[in-house]
């Protein structure tokens, strides 16, 4: 197949969006499959290149705000033939055999809704996450979804979502009660031969100074758009703790790091919290073993899985996540992790703490749980390999109309 995803974001700038496009697209190159990957361009990253066999191209917006772009010349890029569809006797032969959009995309997803009217290409979706704004901006949002956003998922020859969980209580659930939405369930993954139990690497305990301590872990990124991870929240738990043995690291950069540093500060907690800014992909498995549990405390909807949940439970660490719609189904409480009721302060110390007393030898046992079940449930070459079959199924529905309409464009005005 050849095969072309769209999403705002991509390697080598990682965020939760992107890091699944990435993954998606290399299980699909490893079936043998041409896969091009259609994104926005960043200084200093070339704007053509194959990428572990993945061919991605970034495109240059007009405009931009935060991760969305208006993109125009996204829709000849997908569908370049079209600029000789008025040819008299020629027929419109699409580039890609299947287009793949990452929502959200503010600016890139309506090429692809003109793709998907026009020219009726096979289209999958997936919806990675309900985008919670404040302000003008949230009204705005708001309109997009109504208008393009709902069209797109209806119009869609599959919507994907990280879990029905989730779909249910999403912007879009009212289609899916209506059954006006194909919906999948296609979850994210992990790597379980990257991501893998071990000792604590001395290294990092020295350089942060860590020895004797209980180390919570929180990985994200720290930017205002990504608020609703909760990190003030978990700042402020950590205040109402009378441990001294007790150290919060945070993982992750951003334009709101400093606010949470002097927040931390603030609440009078000095040397137990430790920013180390941003790590690459190739040491993030050791902070995941430097922890005896990771935390995700989101409060909103805009956490719609929680990637680093796979990842520390692939690691051997127990995780402490909020209780939200598909967050809720990656953790099994007092299984592999424990479940608290979103925007708690109360509770989410209190779990901690737990946490903290709890026999190391249980701890262990959480985690070692929570490896198996996302070595079976979550291994990225399982998501490849159920994403492939369901492309199939798609491509397999088309067939009939897709030999009806390749007439030519002459004939069909």
């Amino acid at each position: 197949m050849q095969l072309a995803h769209v999403t705002a974001t991509y390697a080598p700038h990682n965020t939760g969006t992107g890091n699944v496009a990435r993954y998606n697209a290399l299980e699909l190159v490893h079936r043998g499959h041409e896969v091009h990957v259609f994104t926005v361009c960043e200084p200093g990253v070339p704007s053509e290149e194959t990428l572990d066999g993945v061919h991605v191209h970034r495109l240059r917006p007009w405009m931009r705000y935060g991760n969305a772009a208006l993109i125009p010349t996204l829709y000849r890029a997908l569908h370049p033939s079209v600029s000789d569809s008025a040819a008299p006797g020629r027929t419109v032969q699409p580039r890609f055999d299947l287009v793949h959009l990452h929502m959200p995309f503010y600016g890139g997803c309506e090429a692809v809704y003109a793709l998907k009217r026009l020219h009726d290409i096979p289209l999958v979706i997936t919806h990675h996450q309900d985008v919670t704004l404040s302000g003008p901006t949230s009204i705005i949002s708001a309109i997009h979804d109504r208008l393009i956003g709902r069209a797109l998922m209806r119009t869609a020859d599959r919507a994907c979502f990280t879990s029905l969980d989730y779909a249910r209580a999403s912007r879009f659930a009212g289609l899916l009660t209506a059954g006006k939405l194909r919906a999948a369930e296609l979850p994210n993954g992990v790597d379980p031969e990257r991501f893998t139990p071990g000792p604590r690497p001395t290294d990092l305990v020295r350089r942060i100074g860590l020895e004797g301590q209980i180390v919570v872990l929180f990985v994200g990124v720290l930017d205002q758009a990504h608020g609703f991870k909760g990190v003030p929240l978990l700042l402020r738990a950590l205040a109402r703790i009378d441990r001294q043995d007790m150290a919060l690291v945070v993982v992750g950069e951003g334009d709101m790091r400093p606010v949470y540093a002097g927040l931390a500060r603030e609440l009078g907690l000095g040397d137990h919290v430790h920013f180390a800014g941003f790590v690459p992909d190739d040491r993030l498995p050791d902070y995941y073993r430097l922890a005896d549990v990771t935390v995700l405390p989101s409060t909103t909807m805009g956490e719609a899985f929680g990637l680093v949940l796979v990842e520390s439970l692939a690691s051997g660490t127990p995780v402490i996540a909020s209780n939200l719609p598909g967050v809720r189904t990656v953790v099994a409480p007092d299984k592999d992790g424990i479940l608290v009721p979103p925007g708690d302060i109360d509770q989410l110390a209190q779990q901690l703490v737990q946490m903290a007393v709890m026999p190391e030898e249980r701890r262990c046992a959480m985690g070692l749980a929570g490896r198996r079940k996302v070595t079976a449930r979550y291994a990225w070459t399982n998501i490849g390999a159920d994403l492939t079959a369901l492309y199939e199924v798609v491509l397999a529905e088309h067939r009939p109309a897709q030999a009806s309409s390749q007439i030519p464009v002459k004939a069909r005005i």
